[in-house]
């Protein structure tokens, strides 16, 4: 999935990003998946051996959202935009984001946040993220959590859906 460039006498990995599988799928119950229809996403980690971090390729197409509003209890998020724009919202309100700009969540800073594109164009943008993805989270707008069981509602009962890795 990744070869090898040579640059100025230094050997460096070159992720060859159209032999990665792009997928439109997500691991949320019904209905809470249908907003990600415009979601294009590649999982980077799982094809090129990082082990200590995720990281994940996306695109939105207009109208896509990034993901239920959302914050992770053991994660750190980071995130740059490549192209196009997106907005992201989160507890405070709204904020346009465009290529060259990034965002970053700490973990336990419970802020729900996701992107969506309102653009007439598609976006693009790099995740990354590093921490204990086990610990679980919680979506800001819906009635769910998630934890290294899965999907729960706030009381606990499990939703018939299985997380994504």
């Amino acid at each position: 999935m990744y070869g090898r460039l040579e640059k100025d006498n230094c050997v460096m990995p070159k992720i060859d990003l159209d032999a990665v599988p792009q997928q439109n799928n997500t691991g949320y119950p019904a209905p809470f998946h249908e907003p990600m229809a415009g979601r294009w996403i590649r999982r980077l980690t799982p094809v090129i051996g990082l082990t200590e971090m995720g990281a994940s390729q996306v695109v939105l197409k207009p109208g896509g959202w990034s993901s239920q509003r959302h914050w992770h209890e053991g994660e750190d998020e980071f995130l740059v935009m490549l192209s196009g724009e997106a907005v992201l919202i989160e507890d405070e309100g709204e904020t346009i984001l465009r290529a060259g700009d990034m965002a970053a969540w700490p973990k336990g800073v419970r802020n729900g946040h996701h992107l969506i594109n309102r653009s007439e164009s598609d976006c693009a943008f790099i995740c990354f993220s590093a921490g204990n993805r086990d610990a679980g989270g919680a979506y800001s707008d819906i009635d769910m959590v998630f934890t290294e069981a899965g999907y729960l509602h706030r009381d606990g009962t499990p939703y018939p859906a299985r997380r994504i890795p």
